[in-house]
């Protein structure tokens, strides 16, 4: 059986996505803001100016508008609600109150997050390969809703970290802080392959329902 294709939005040239067969990747040479259909999507948006430091560095707060991303998580809500498939963010995501999303809670599974059809959920990537636990939430819409590992995962202390810092800052800082050098970021921010295919195999389900009942296109929310 020849599966679905997936386009996977917003994510890192020659990342987890690309080489895959039945997968779209589009990076931020190909920008994803122009992702038109008609596959269901694996979104990956850039979450920057959703997060705690929204506004930038401490040290020179307020250089940024909140929400200032381009119009990234406006396109990739509308793809997802449009073409079926999932949504990735960071939990506590200021996105979600900015676009009227119900905030998820943690161990409450799957709950409804707007008035869209759109089901949102409280997940940690450390159940699925992560080095560290990164707490992140989904919102999904048009496809089969599965179990996940709903618990929240213990404690994450590097111990040279402990070693070095204390309990306090070796909590502080976390996991991410005391590996990879100056790729940080980039381990921090990567997708690990198991939690991948778990956000490939719910798009997927959104092209097998569309097959035999096609949802109705939703208004843009850039329109």
């Amino acid at each position: 059986m020849i599966e679905p294709i997936v386009a996977a939005l917003y994510v890192e040239t020659n990342g987890a996505y690309y080489g895959l067969p039945g997968v779209d990747p589009w990076d931020e040479v190909r920008d994803a803001r122009r992702y038109d259909g008609p596959h269901p999507v694996v979104a990956h948006p850039p979450c920057q100016r959703w997060g705690r430091f929204w506004h930038g560095s401490t040290r020179k707060p307020h250089q940024f508008r909140l929400g200032a991303d381009g119009g990234c998580f406006a396109s990739a809500l509308t793809a997802v609600r449009n073409f079926g498939g999932v949504l990735e963010h960071p939990a506590a995501s200021r996105a979600w109150s900015f676009f009227g999303l119900r905030e998820p809670a943690i161990g409450a599974g799957w709950v409804p997050a707007d008035n869209f059809g759109g089901w949102t959920c409280y997940v940690e990537q450390g159940h699925y390969g992560h080095v560290a636990n990164k707490p992140t939430w989904l919102y999904a819409r048009g496809v089969d809703l599965p179990d996940l590992i709903w618990t929240k995962g213990e404690q994450r202390l590097h111990p040279r970290a402990v070693e070095l810092h204390g309990y306090a800052k070796a909590r502080r800082i976390g996991m991410v802080a005391m590996i990879g050098g100056k790729d940080k970021a980039k381990i921090r921010a990567a997708t690990p392959q198991p939690f991948r295919d778990v956000l490939l195999g719910i798009a997927r389900t959104a092209a097998l329902r569309s097959s035999t009942a096609p949802q109705p296109e939703l208004p843009s929310i850039l329109s």
